[in-house]
């Protein structure tokens, strides 16, 4: 059986540490990687929604690049917004540019009435790929 590993990208480890949680495990070829948000290298968020939901993509970048994946490596999305209505366009212009071809990923979007002071948050699972 294969013991999960904790994967960390290179910064942001100031929210990881005051809420005690790793921003992703892997175990085999999956990779589950936590709610993702907007926030900056200090845990503080971007001021601004879409701030927030850019570099909420840019964390969820880092985060699949520390566990050797990438977007197109990304099977199922799960994505929570406090006010869905208003937000829903700005989320799918960022996602869009994540994922821009077929096949899409999985997603499902959940309105949210707290998010930890934060606006917007994106988990994925991704499958880690095999390099011979």
């Amino acid at each position: 059986m294969t013991r999960p590993e904790p994967v960390f990208p290179p910064s942001r480890h100031a929210l990881y540490e005051t809420h005690r949680y790793s921003p992703a495990i892997r175990s085999g070829d999956l990779l589950f990687v936590s709610g993702q948000v907007g926030s900056r290298a200090d845990g503080r968020p971007e001021p601004g929604f879409e701030a927030q939901v850019e570099r909420a993509f840019e964390n969820l970048a880092a985060t699949l690049a520390a566990g050797g994946c990438g977007f197109a490596d990304v099977l199922d999305v799960t994505s929570f917004h406090t006010d869905p209505e208003r937000q829903m366009e700005v989320v799918l212009q960022a996602k869009d540019r994540a994922f821009p071809a077929p096949p899409y990923p999985a997603w499902t979007a959940v309105g949210v009435t707290w998010l930890a002071g934060f606006d917007f948050e994106i988990k994925v699972v991704a499958r880690v790929p095999v390099h011979p």
